[in-house]
């Protein structure tokens, strides 16, 4: 109902030359040709159905100007008819198009030098495209399925693409003995079932030519390509930190948000503030769609801001893993290379936590705030500079502090911050729901990374079966915690609830009298209640919160030193947790529900100490950042930044 989308083909829309094989508005199979004056369009005549697999084809006989379209749908229904065959003699004779040949996408025009500018995107898989030089039967058709071509097609074989090679690139490799190898623009799909997917095979790896398809999607982005306006040379003398490029023009004004780190094996600080850039990209341009759904969540209407209602104007700019695309599958690669509006200083979320409603990158900006406050030397460092140099990144230094919400962790980073704590390392979690997805940063590109919703879990979004393995690296997606990597493992605490209306309290237990815990608490009254004050839902514990589990991992000396009280019905104990719909999920009725402030010492004279609450880092500033919160904090970080150790 949007016009055609093209399968493949080598056509130039604007000169009207060339051939493509398409659906039409319909739903109907359709061959394209133009001849530089007219265009004809032979179509099947028959609407396909939705996610089904088809075999499609047509062939063009010059001789007799003849066009055989076949459509062929293979689970044939005896009560629904979606097959189709036709024959036409045309009049049209395809002329040659000064365009490279495109799979789910024609050329609508040009640019100056020549490069297409596609359009009539295709929504959907295709798996093992052929390109013949001659009118082929059916038979001859049917020979071409294979995965090689077969010797007496050999030399009529333009190209046969297989999708199944080479999945965590973007060269599409082409086995006929042409080599006519193509590539991958905007990431589509990768590692996804193919046609003849038997169930058997659950690892792409295992069988890859049962994978040997791609989804494609209008709204694929990975970079956006924009031309450079102008370019900043970083003095040398700026100190790592937060920065941006402050924009005017008549009437708006943006931010463009960018960090600055320490040279290269180089520190000048104690102090590491490792910035969550992976989870920025998981989050980048969620799709502010207010339903009563996000209503319940937050316990109240939802607003919009100026800011959201810019992410509906551009849906260009792409979405989030937490988004779908337009066909209904879920989004599972995001990249920075594009405008990420909710990466802007000053942006509001329309579901964040009532009060600022602040989320991720601008949430993050409070520790920026209080480590100037305190006039505490840090250094910034991002989840990709640890990704790309591993523990050698972290070494020199003598705290590590995490962002308020690292929730997508790579492998190469989960074992360098354990290999940090183990050597001697501390590290402070102030955040909630971390180091929970598995991800993977591609190999070659920079700036983009993949998940896929294995669960269970709390997800927008789930898998489709056999494809939660990911393409980039063919690791198993999903959970860290269903990899036996647990978040209490490595931070002590892991996600158990989430709740956007209010955030509540922490009281202290009796393990916070324990002489280890002693310097965390020096100047807080023992009756205190910490943190019934803040920016994200006026408290300190809450948006979403984690808590302690030797079960899981935290370790059996680690101290409980403090435990959350008071949330509201909107908290719910996560999915992972159930084994069985239960009716005692919400935080009144279930005492796991609660966020946990825990500390323990590592090997080598290190030492963890974490919050279990995303909310943490809106309490900091209260009063002037004259309160508990702010000195608890504070206690923590001057003793580990000391070099005796634990």
């Amino acid at each position: 109902g949007r016009g055609p989308q093209i399968i493949l083909g080598r056509f130039l829309a604007t000169a009207r030359r060339g051939f493509a094989l398409a659906i039409d508005d319909g739903g109907a199979l359709a061959l394209v040709l133009g001849d530089g004056r007219r265009v004809q369009t032979i179509a099947s005549r028959v609407p396909m159905l939705l996610r089904h697999w088809y075999f499609v084809a047509a062939t063009y006989d010059a001789d007799g100007q003849t066009v055989r379209l076949y459509q062929e749908r293979l689970v044939p229904n005896p009560r629904i008819a979606s097959a189709a065959r036709r024959r036409v003699r045309v009049r049209v004779a395809p002329a040659p198009a000064a365009v490279p040949m495109l799979i789910g996408a024609w050329a609508t025009s040009t640019l100056p030098d020549g490069d297409p500018i596609a359009g009539g995107f295709f929504n959907g898989r295709i798996d093992r495209p052929r390109l013949a030089a001659l009118a082929l039967d059916r038979a001859e058709l049917e020979a071409l399925k294979t995965d090689t071509v077969p010797p007496h097609l050999a030399s009529a074989t333009v190209a046969a693409w297989d999708f199944g090679a080479e999945m965590s690139g973007t060269r599409v490799v082409d086995r006929s003995v042409n080599g006519l190898d193509g590539e991958t623009i905007n990431l589509p799909t990768r590692a996804v079932r193919g046609h003849n997917w038997t169930g058997e095979a659950l690892d792409w790896r295992q069988a890859p030519a049962q994978y040997a398809a791609i989804h494609f999607h209008e709204d694929d982005i990975y970079d956006a390509g924009w031309q450079t306006d102008f370019t900043l040379k970083v003095p040398t003398a700026w100190p790592s930190g937060f920065y941006a490029a402050h924009l005017r023009a008549t009437g708006a004004e943006g931010r463009i948000a960018f960090f600055v780190r320490p040279p290269r094996r180089r520190t000048t600080a104690p102090l590491a503030f490792l910035v969550s850039t992976a989870t920025y990209m998981a989050y980048a341009n969620f799709k502010p769609t207010p339903s009563p759904f996000t209503e319940l969540m937050t316990g109240r209407l939802s607003v919009m801001h100026p800011a959201n209602l810019v992410l509906d104007a551009h849906p260009e700019w792409g979405a989030s893993l937490y988004d779908r695309h337009s066909d209904g599958s879920g989004i599972c690669y995001s990249s920075r290379l594009r405008p990420i509006q909710n990466m802007q200083p000053k942006y509001i979320r329309f579901s964040g936590g009532h009060g600022s409603s602040l989320r991720e990158y601008n949430a993050d900006t409070h520790f920026i705030g209080w480590l100037e406050a305190m006039g505490q030397r840090y250094d910034v460092i991002t989840d990709e500079d640890l990704e790309h140099e591993g523990w050698d990144l972290l070494r020199g230094y003598r705290a590590v502090m995490t962002c308020s919400h690292p929730e997508y962790t790579s492998k190469r980073m989960w074992d360098a911050l354990k290999a940090y704590t183990d050597r001697g390392g501390r590290l402070m979690y102030l955040g909630g729901n971390g180091f929970y997805w598995r991800i993977a940063f591609h190999p070659a590109l920079p700036g983009v990374i993949e998940v896929r919703r294995a669960g269970p879990a709390v997800r927008s979004w789930a898998d489709e079966p056999g494809e939660s393995h990911m393409s980039f690296d063919g690791a198993m997606g999903g959970l860290w915690r269903n990899q036996g990597r647990t978040p209490q493992a490595l931070a002590g605490v892991g996600f158990i609830s989430q709740g956007f209306d209010l955030s509540a309290s922490y009281r202290r237990t009796a393990a916070s009298f324990d002489p280890r815990a002693q310097f965390i608490f020096a100047g807080v009254g023992a009756d205190e209640v910490i943190g019934d004050f803040g920016l994200e839902g006026g408290g300190a514990a809450g948006i979403e919160i984690d808590a302690a589990d030797t079960a899981l991992g935290t370790p059996p000396h680690a101290l409980i030193v403090a435990s959350s009280e008071g949330h509201t019905e909107s908290f719910l104990l996560v999915t992972e947790e159930l084994d069985i719909m239960r009716p005692d999920v919400t935080a009144p009725d279930n005492p796991r529900v609660r966020a946990d402030i825990v500390f323990y010492e590592t090997p080598n004279g290190g030492a963890v100490f974490s919050v279990g609450s995303i909310a943490w880092a809106g309490s900091l500033s209260h009063n002037g950042y004259r309160n508990n919160v702010s000195r608890i904090t504070g206690n923590v970080l001057r003793r580990f930044v000391r070099r005796a150790p634990f």
